[in-house]
């Protein structure tokens, strides 16, 4: 026994790993209390933000990469990227519109109309493309601020003056396509590339990432500042650097999968341009916290020496300029303009991408970059349905019942926040 014990002794044990420092412990501790706390008050209170989508969002993407593999191949990926740039361009501007409680039924119809005009001017007219694709915008600007106008002077609620012009302008295009119907575009014109043209060299998609990702933290910083300076709850460092850093990771992701295929399309880039302006509008400018204003309550806004018309009517505007662009690049993904332009699902599917990517069908919350998201999952379950041979009848189930649950959420949340009172 005894010489048991000391050859027990006698060997060697293996080293420790060193503990990390109890400070550091505490810390991770204290910052993991922190967001969990964070997270069940904004839970109680129906701040979910955008959780509850891009939870939707991951779902559908391992659901269909597990039935098809090539789902998240960088070629589907890339194609999924441009697709969504039509028809997010639309949701875009029905977000302006439900940020103050109302509903345009017209998109559809005015990006119709507006690639109709594009087409009629540059093919059978002769009129340059550039001039062409300007009047065409114009024409949607000024449909969106007629129905605005008329919207705001009479009080009619805004879903019956958009649905007499879904009428309106769709008759309108019919009869500018003329008996023929179909006007083809040149494949290789200004608005054809609009679609096709990508730059392909990698520091294209790598400097959009890393521009991207150096305006959040920009952004971020600033208002902390602004908070800072007048006494307002605001952002830690650390937790501007753990945002910017996870958005930085997705944006290279990202580029780093397009590049993989043929690179940075044009549409995708134009699409994050526009959308990041027009945040910056809402967020940053009179103009767009008079938008979040007057959805808070036309009466309060009008008492506080609001120009509820002016407002109005450039909100319709914003939401027909949005639907003739959207026009335009859908016109280009096929080259085509036809009697079909802006009809089918195109309404039905701008309306569910910004609910489901966030926007309150009550009014005063939302960002454009709802409808990016809202916008992803509809096409993401599209494009799976398109790879995995699912029935379109089955799509539409499911992007009901993604919508459905949009609805009840944001309904929920609502009344969360009322009890809160922050409604």
């Amino acid at each position: 026994m005894r010489k048991m014990a000391d050859h027990m002794r006698a060997e060697p044990t293996a080293p420790r790993a060193e503990a990390p420092p109890p400070h550091r412990e505490r810390a991770v501790a204290r910052a993991v209390e922190s967001w969990v706390a964070v997270f069940r008050r904004k839970l109680s209170a129906g701040e979910l933000g955008w959780l509850p989508v891009v939870i939707v969002l991951a779902a559908v993407w391992i659901t269909f990469q597990t039935l098809n593999e090539n789902f998240l191949s960088p070629r589907n990926l890339s194609n999924l990227s441009v697709d969504i740039v039509g028809t997010g361009l639309i949701a875009v501007g029905i977000v302006f519109v439900l940020l103050i409680g109302e509903l345009d039924l017209s998109v559809g119809s005015i990006s119709g109309l507006a690639a109709a005009v594009f087409a009629v001017l540059n093919v059978n007219n002769g009129v340059p493309e550039w001039l062409a694709l300007i009047i065409a915008v114009i024409v949607g600007t000024v449909t969106g601020a007629v129905q605005g106008f008329s919207f705001a002077r009479t009080r009619v609620p805004a879903f019956v003056v958009t649905l007499a012009g879904l009428l309106t302008w769709n008759g309108l295009m019919l009869y500018i396509l003329g008996t023929s119907g179909t006007v083809n575009l040149d494949e290789n014109g200004l608005v054809a590339k609009l679609t096709s043209y990508y730059f392909t060299h990698d520091a294209a998609a790598y400097g959009v990432a890393a521009i991207g990702a150096g305006m959040v933290f920009l952004v971020s910083y600033q208002d902390r500042r602004r908070r800072m300076a007048v006494g307002m709850p605001h952002r830690s460092l650390r937790g501007i650097g753990m945002r910017t850093g996870v958005l930085a990771v997705i944006a290279f992701a990202a580029a780093y999968l397009l590049n993989r295929f043929q690179g940075l399309p044009l549409a995708l880039l134009i699409f994050l341009v526009v959308v990041a302006g027009l945040d910056i509008t809402l967020r940053r400018t009179h103009y767009g916290r008079q938008v979040y204003a007057l959805g808070g309550g036309v009466e309060a806004a009008r008492r506080a020496s609001l120009s509820v018309i002016r407002v109005q009517t450039a909100v319709l505007a914003v939401s027909g300029t949005m639907a003739a662009v959207g026009g335009l690049f859908l016109a280009s993904r096929i080259t085509s303009v036809s009697q079909g332009s802006g009809s089918g699902v195109l309404l039905l599917n701008a309306i569910a991408a910004a609910v489901i990517g966030g926007t309150s069908l009550f009014g005063g919350r939302g960002t454009t970059w709802s409808a990016v998201l809202g916008i992803l999952v509809i096409q993401s379950i599209a494009s799976g349905m398109a790879i995995t041979d699912t029935p379109a009848a089955v799509q539409f189930i499911i992007t009901g019942g993604v919508l459905f649950a949009a609805v009840v959420i944001d309904s929920l949340s609502r009344r969360s926040q009322e009890a809160h009172g922050r409604a």
